[in-house]
């Protein structure tokens, strides 16, 4: 399907333009591999030396463990903010029966998918409107893309509306730990992508209840920044000293303000939803 990729689509935020645009953020080697996430790094020995193919494994392994979560098996999957489509290249290798779609905001990003996973179906369109019609998807899934969504409830609306009656979205990303006044003044003051507006300081507690809202169950977030912060930081140590803005994520973490998690919620089977509310699990 060769559905438009122009600038007529969906307005793109200026920061989310320039940082995904011609520099291709998935060509930087702190990525490497094709993926940009900061990695799941459990089982990795961070004591030695971290190797490039260890980089490209705890990328796909944070896939996997999203994938798990969202548990395909012989479906229709949507991923929400696919980048250049390594995802959902390893979600077509890894399940069987899996039918997978990959919708972008940023054209650049959509074209390169296309090239890189010929085959695989990708499509432009922004989260909190999705070129899609009711209940398309079994499964709705999203690594690292939510801290750049305008608006978390339209996030969640569309969701609830793609999604089939059974159907799971399963969403990895970083959010802060709560509500506490100040809290996107902290992370401005730390982490350039908060202070450009690249990164929207947002509690996770608002994406589970904005789950609830819309109408998906057992809407919950896990944290896993004991698997993610300690691995990311040790492997842009390559790059960057200590106290320098890309270590801080790190720091945001320790200090209890910034954490990564696990958001899951599930689309009722039918009648009314009987548990609306949002659960934070314990790290």
């Amino acid at each position: 399907m060769d559905e438009d990729t122009t600038d007529t689509g969906p307005a793109i935020r200026p920061v989310v333009r320039e940082t995904y645009g011609p520099a291709d953020l998935g060509g930087a080697p702190m990525f490497g591999g094709g993926f940009i996430n900061f990695g799941y790094w459990r089982g990795i020995d961070l004591a030695e030396p971290l190797t490039e193919a260890q980089r490209i494994s705890s990328q796909q392994e944070l896939y996997r463990y999203v994938l798990a979560a969202a548990a395909p098996g012989r479906a229709d999957l949507l991923e929400v903010g696919s980048g250049l489509g390594t995802g959902c290249a390893l979600a077509l290798r890894e399940y069987e029966g899996v039918a997978v779609t990959g919708m972008d905001i940023h054209p650049d990003q959509v074209r390169r998918a296309r090239a890189a996973q010929p085959g695989l179906r990708f499509v432009r369109g922004a989260a909190e409107a999705m070129p899609f019609g009711d209940a398309e998807f079994d499964v709705v899934i999203s690594v690292e893309a939510a801290q750049h969504f305008a608006d978390l409830a339209a996030f969640a609306a569309e969701t609830a509306r793609v999604l089939r009656p059974g159907g799971r979205v399963a969403l990895a990303g970083f959010f802060t730990v709560d509500d506490a006044p100040g809290r996107p003044d902290q992370l401005a003051a730390m982490l350039d992508t908060f202070a450009n507006g690249l990164d929207v300081a947002r509690p996770v507690a608002a994406l589970t209840a904005e789950f609830a809202a819309a109408g998906l169950t057992d809407a919950r977030a896990e944290s896993i920044g004991a698997q993610v912060w300690p691995g990311w930081d040790s492997w842009l140590s390559r790059w960057w000293a200590p106290d320098t803005w890309p270590r801080n994520f790190l720091r945001a973490y320790r200090e209890g303000i910034l954490d990564y998690y696990l958001v899951t919620a599930g689309r009722p089977v039918g009648g009314t939803a009987a548990d609306r509310t949002g659960a934070i699990l314990p790290r």
